[in-house]
């Protein structure tokens, strides 16, 4: 009888490991990572990207991070669309040189934010001289206030020092954006 038990019990053992082992070769397809990961609107993502010479899954893991590419997402705050932008901020875009010509009662329209938020990135990137970890930063906290943080040595601009971010929803935001960016970058 206890001959009997050891060989099942081994013969599970075997069949668990072998599930395992095929579990863990699914997981690391580009199919899965993918469904994990997915990404929307990316000929949109990409022609708005294109015309500023961004990377487009850097604009991606903004929207993904900013609003899970639900494109009639309204914060608490009031900010709206896929790249959630304050009603304020697209009315100050449209007056800017170079800025699309959108309607900024239109942010919920993917095409709009994208098109806006886009351009506010690429502008942000531009005033902290190519640190695209600043202009993030300063896409959710703003431009001035980040601005201050690195003026007063708060805050070294880096990825590696995101940690010390004083407002912990600008640091998670920064975070979860490169956490985002790199994996969009090992997928697609």
């Amino acid at each position: 009888m206890k001959g009997a038990f050891s060989g099942r019990r081994r013969w599970w053992m075997v069949l668990l490991l072998v599930l395992l082992i095929t579990v863990f070769a699914i997981m690391q397809t580009k199919w899965v990572a993918r469904w994990m990961y997915p990404l929307y609107y990316y000929d949109d993502i990409r022609a708005e990207a294109s015309q500023y010479d961004l990377d487009p899954l850097l604009v991606a893991a903004v929207a993904r991070v900013e609003s899970s590419f639900a494109e009639d997402r309204v914060s608490k705050v009031g900010a709206v669309g896929l790249m959630q932008l304050m009603p304020d901020t697209a009315r100050w875009i449209v007056q800017q040189p170079g800025a699309p010509r959108v309607s900024p009662d239109d942010l919920k329209n993917p095409k709009v934010s994208l098109a806006m938020g886009t351009w506010y990135l690429n502008y942000l990137i531009h005033r902290f001289q190519g640190n695209e970890v600043a202009a993030v930063a300063a896409y959710n906290a703003g431009p001035n206030r980040v601005q201050e943080w690195l003026q007063a040595g708060k805050w070294d601009g880096t990825l590696d020092g995101a940690d010390r971010i004083p407002v912990g929803e600008t640091r998670h935001f920064v975070q979860r954006v490169f956490f985002m960016f790199d994996r969009y970058k090992e997928i697609y």
